[in-house]
């Protein structure tokens, strides 16, 4: 269905989309379109992350659990307790990668429900709390290491010197530090051709770009935009969707788009999910929402 422009105008100007930025996210979000708040039974949405299948895997951290939503739009239950689990992403296997930061981990969780402790430190030392990752496709993972003190940890000091972004492996063994000139690096997403990295450093308000090297080392560093981030995501087209107040869209060049408004204090982070991966997923404070999208996640 085709609509005038006149009528189109109050869609977007309806989404918290000034005219100003209306072309450029009309070519992102479908028309008449609309963001759709889910459900909002929640302490703090986090982490979404879709399956192979479309289903959207997310956390509520402060109740320790893991949730999903369908396809079919049921929700349900898929771990508690979780491991205080925040960032989450699949892999190839379908193993649901987790930074479970109740003890500063990272977790490998099969289909069948089963955990494996990855690892929770470097250098000898328990890591800050991890908080987002990325899986690159190789099987290497790159993983952002924030501090933010919890409620559920006895200890009140951060305990390594710097907060950093790593390296792990595919042989899921070897761990380096990558990055560590950042402030607070928080989200983080890679292309589909695993060449460039995006970092939010959400305490500078800034989102850097990265080349990937052959040995998981970065280069290249480069200022993206001047806007910090929560989570990530990115679309078959290269556009990066920022997170905190509302949804920012940003091509691939750093030129924003537009911003997509949520009407909740703050936006966490984001992924794509559903059959065709044209539904944009975007957890924000105590809720889930949704918007129909004409670009496709990458994953």
């Amino acid at each position: 269905m085709k609509y005038p422009g006149i009528f189109l105008l109050f869609i977007m100007l309806s989404a918290g989309i000034s005219a100003g930025q209306q072309n450029g996210l009309q070519k992102i979000i479908k028309a008449g379109s609309l963001p759709e708040k889910l459900t909002d039974e929640f302490s703090f949405t986090e982490g979404p992350a879709a399956d192979r299948r479309g289903n959207v895997y997310f956390t509520d951290q402060p109740n320790d659990r893991i949730m999903i939503w369908t396809t079919d739009d049921r929700l349900a239950t898929f771990m508690q307790p979780s491991g205080r689990s925040n960032g989450m992403f699949f892999d190839n296997s379908g193993n649901l990668w987790s930074c479970a930061d109740e003890k500063t981990a990272l977790w490998k969780i099969s289909p069948d429900k089963n955990v494996e402790i990855i690892l929770n430190s470097y250098g000898g030392a328990a890591l800050n709390g991890p908080n987002d990752l990325w899986i690159t496709p190789g099987g290497g993972i790159y993983f952002t290491d924030p501090f933010y003190r919890r409620t559920w940890w006895s200890h009140k000091e951060m305990p390594q010197e710097k907060q950093r972004v790593y390296y792990l492996y595919p042989d899921h063994k070897t761990l380096i530090s990558v990055e560590d000139d950042l402030l607070q690096p928080n989200g983080i997403i890679g292309t589909g051709d695993g060449k460039t990295l995006y970092v939010a450093d959400i305490r500078d308000n800034k989102t850097w770009s990265y080349t990937i090297n052959s040995d998981g080392t970065l280069s290249n560093k480069k200022l993206f935009c001047s806007m910090g981030s929560d989570g990530m995501t990115i679309d078959n087209k290269g556009n990066i969707y920022i997170t905190g107040k509302g949804v920012t869209v940003f091509d691939k060049n750093g030129r924003m788009l537009g911003n997509i408004e949520i009407p909740e204090n703050w936006t966490s982070n984001v992924c794509f999910g559903g059959k065709n991966r044209k539904i944009l997923y975007i957890t924000a404070s105590k809720c889930l929402y949704r918007i129909h999208t004409r670009k496709k996640g990458v994953y």
